[in-house]
């Protein structure tokens, strides 16, 4: 890896070459200091995989979170901009959220901007200022309307520099969504994994960060790659004491005795954004809902399962343990022509 030269080149603007550096100005340190630091590309135009499927970033802005009011501005996705020493990166010190846009729309954005406030409170981190977070959201998701197919903007927050934290460092990419027109037909096979805490352990342990969705995603990718290697596709978590939690990236929805049950994000989990939406459609018909606590061995009992998440709607389970789920395809269509139905 060699050094990045941030000074304009004589072959070309001095506009272009300088970007990065004058949107992070208020977190470089002193003159000179950028030129002895090594850059990383925030995300890479290129193709790179994902969950193991192919995403090119097709918009980005940078935040300035400098100032109270803060500002935003474009970038091409594969202009040098973050460093580092960023906590974001070395630590996993940071927050993010991952919106769905439909037609240049990001969807159940308050309820994602909800969150990220939360997870900010949660990691001490300074409250962001949520006008600015929902004009940049918007504003990279008006970018990709013409998109083919849907789109998603993952908005993140960190710490900033290690050792020079002045403001945090914040970004909105703009991307391709995988095409979950499979997954909601065909449904997915899942395994439980043991989390190895408590489901009490957000009332017992508040310094873990159980419910604030973090970029320390490291535990979630391996609980990926295990169930890939037991043969399955995704993962609902459970307590040390035997309750559902969630999945990786996704909400647990269960219908038993015609009640669809989502567990409370007070087991430090996430709130589910997705879930939401799913239970106010499934409200709108006239069906009960209910948030509560789910044992393993409710599983017995469950007519049908789906694991929420922005980017993939409503899911269902045709598999857990290697054992047959039962899939109710119309209530699934249901659910996500709903979601699909979403402007807001």
């Amino acid at each position: 890896m060699s050094r990045i030269d941030h000074r304009p080149s004589s072959g070309g603007t001095a506009h272009r070459a300088s970007r990065p550096a004058e949107a992070l100005s208020s977190l470089m340190g002193p003159p000179g200091y950028l030129d002895q630091i090594f850059c990383a590309p925030l995300p890479c135009a290129h193709p790179y995989q994902t969950n193991g499927h192919t995403m090119t970033p097709l918009i980005l802005n940078l935040l300035d979170l400098s100032t109270p009011e803060g500002s935003f501005t474009r970038h091409e996705p594969d202009d040098l901009l973050i460093r580092v020493d960023d906590l974001g990166i070395t630590r996993g010190d940071g927050i993010f959220e991952t919106a769905e846009v439909l037609h240049g729309v990001p969807l159940a954005l308050e309820a994602h901007l909800a969150r990220f406030a939360h997870s900010a409170a949660m990691l001490d981190l300074p409250a962001p200022n949520l006008d600015l977070w929902r004009r940049v959201v918007q504003d990279t998701a008006r970018q990709m309307a013409d998109a083919e197919g849907t789109t998603a903007v993952k908005f993140c927050m960190t710490r900033g520099i290690e050792d020079n934290i002045t403001a945090p460092t914040g970004w909105a990419l703009g991307f391709p969504a995988h095409d979950a027109t499979e997954v909601r037909r065909d449904g997915l096979d899942v395994v439980l994994l043991d989390r190895g805490y408590r489901h009490d352990v957000a009332e017992t342990s508040p310094w873990l960060l159980q419910g604030a969705k973090t970029l320390s995603y490291a535990v979630n990718k391996a609980a990926l790659r295990e169930a890939e290697r037991r043969g399955a596709e995704d993962v609902i978590f459970t307590s040390t004491d035997g309750y559902l939690l969630e999945g990786p990236s996704a909400s647990l929805i269960a219908r038993i005795d015609g009640v669809y049950i989502t567990p409370p994000p007070s087991l430090g989990i996430l709130k589910g954004t997705t879930q939401g939406d799913a239970f106010v459609a499934l409200e709108a018909r006239g069906l009960t809902t209910r948030v509560d606590t789910l044992k393993v061995d409710d599983l017995a009992s469950a007519e049908a399962l789906w694991l929420c998440s922005s980017t993939r709607g409503a899911a269902p389970i045709r598999s857990l343990d290697g054992t047959p789920v039962p899939v109710d395809h119309e209530v699934t269509e249901q659910i996500n022509g709903d979601l699909d139905k979403r402007r807001a």
